[in-house]
C-alpha cells in the first residue's frame, strides 16, 4: 500500500488531500500543528475504513524533518509521497517587514520543504516516489502588501523545477502545484478587495487535482486553469497587471499598539483564517531582544523549537544546533535570550546554563 505525508493537514486542502488519500488505499501521515484536529481527522479517516497516523509539529524546527520521516516509517514501512505544503504569512509592505519576518517567509515556504525532502529521499527514491511543492500565482505576479510572502512562493516554485530537473534520473518525481484562489479569507486579510467567492476554489476540488496530478507523476498541477491562465496574461502584460493591483489591492491598515495584531495563516493545505490576538506572551518575552536576535540571524522559529515541554535545554547544545561553532557574540545572544524565556516562565533554570522546559509557546499559526 502506497504511503503519502501530508503537512498542514489540519484543515482545508490538507485534511481534504488526506481523507482523499485514505479513501484511495493511500496510508496518510497527517502532519500539523494543532494536535487536536489531527486527531479528530485520524478518527473520521479510521472509521471509513482508512489507514492515518498524526505527527504534531512545527515543520521549520530542527528536529521536524527526522521526526516526521521517522514517523512514516514506523507507522507504514516506508514512503511514497511527501506533500510540502504548511504555510504562513503577514500582510504588509516588503520593505516594511522585519528581517525575523522575511526569514521566517524562507524558512516555512523554501527551507523546511527543501530539508524534509533531503531527509525523506532515500526511502522516496526506493519507492521511485515524488515531492509535492506547493506555490501561488503571486509567485508569477506578486500584489502589493503581501509582504515577503510572494518572494517566498517565487521561491518554492523555482525550487520545485530545479527539484524535478535534478531527481528525474533517479526515477523521483516532483510536481509544482499552483492551488489559485481557495475559499479563504486571506486575500481579504492582506489587503485584496472583498470579492464575491464564487469564483474561489474549494479545498476538495484542488485536492483532488493534485492527487490526480500525483498519480500522473505531473510536473505541474493548476487546479483552477482560468486562474492560471489569468496569472500568464498579467505576467506577459505587466503595466496592465500593475494597473489591476493599484485598484484591486488596498493596503492592510496600519499596526496600532494599542489594537490587536492581525496574524493570517494561509497555507494551501488549508484554507486561511484571519486571528485577532493580542501578542501572545512569547512574544512580549523575545520583544526587546529582536533586534539583537536578527543581528546575529538567530531565527525565531528556531527558538520556537527548542520549548517542548519537560524537554531539558543547555546552552552549549541549543547554540551548536542553531550556528554550529557559534562565537561568543552568539552565545551571549541565546543565553540572553533563553533568560527572558525563563522570567517569562517558559523555562525553569536547573543549572548555570542549562533549563527545564515548562510550557510550549503559544503557536504563532499553523
Amino acid at each position: 500500500m502506497r504511503s503519502i505525508i501530508v503537512t498542514g493537514a489540519s484543515s482545508g486542502i490538507g485534511r481534504s488531500l488526506a481523507r482523499r488519500a485514505a479513501a484511495q488505499g493511500w496510508n496518510v501521515l497527517a502532519v500539523a500543528r494543532r494536535g487536536e484536529r489531527l486527531t479528530e481527522l485520524a478518527h473520521e479517516i479510521r472509521g471509513a475504513g482508512g489507514a492515518c497516523a498524526t505527527l504534531v509539529a512545527d515543520v521549520t524546527a530542527a528536529d521536524a524533518p527526522a521526526r516526521i520521516i521517522t514517523a512514516a516509517f514506523d507507522a507504514f514501512g516506508g514512503i511514497d509521497v511527501v506533500v510540502n505544503n504548511a504555510g504562513a504569512a503577514r500582510p504588509g509592505p516588503l520593505l516594511e517587514q522585519r528581517d525575523a519576518d522575511i526569514e521566517g517567509q524562507w524558512q516555512l515556504h523554501v527551507a523546511a520543504p527543501l530539508r524534509i525532502a533531503r531527509a525523506a529521499l532515500a526511502l522516496v527514491e526506493a519507492r521511485r516516489g515524488g515531492f509535492v511543492l506547493f506555490g501561488s500565482g503571486l509567485a508569477r505576479v506578486p500584489a502589493p502588501n503581501y509582504g515577503a510572502y510572494a518572494p517566498a512562493k517565487a521561491a518554492a516554485r523555482a525550487a520545485a523545477i530545479q527539484l524535478r530537473r535534478e531527481l528525474s534520473g533517479r526515477g523521483i518525481f516532483v510536481t509544482y502545484v499552483d492551488p489559485g484562489v481557495v475559499d479563504t479569507e486571506f486575500s481579504t486579510a492582506s489587503g485584496m478587495a472583498a470579492h464575491e467567492a464564487w469564483w474561489h476554489a474549494k479545498p476538495d476540488a484542488v485536492a483532488a487535482a493534485i492527487l490526480r496530478g500525483i498519480d500522473r507523476r505531473a510536473a505541474r498541477v493548476n487546479a483552477v486553469p482560468w486562474q492560471t491562465a489569468a496569472t500568464v496574461l498579467a505576467e506577459w502584460m505587466p503595466s496592465l497587471a500593475d494597473r489591476a493591483m493599484a485598484s484591486f489591492v488596498v493596503p492592510p491598515a496600519e499596526p496600532n499598539a494599542s489594537e490587536p495584531a492581525h496574524l493570517v495563516a494561509d497555507t494551501p493545505a488549508e484554507p486561511a483564517t484571519i486571528i485577532e490576538v493580542t501578542a501572545s506572551a512569547f512574544d512580549e518575552a523575545i520583544e526587546p531582544l529582536r533586534r539583537r536576535m536578527e543581528r546575529v540571524k538567530l531565527p525565531e522559529p528556531f527558538v520556537r523549537s527548542l520549548l517542548e515541554p519537560d524537554a531539558t535545554i543547555e546552552l552549549h547544545d541549543a547554540a551548536m544546533r542553531w550556528a554550529g561553532m557559534p562565537n561568543k557574540n552568539e552565545r551571549a545572544a541565546m543565553h540572553e535570550v533563553l533568560d527572558a524565556l525563563a522570567a517569562a516562565g517558559f523555562l525553569e533554570a536547573t543549572g548555570e546554563e542549562r533549563w527545564r522546559v515548562l510550557r510550549a509557546p503559544e503557536p504563532p499559526l499553523s
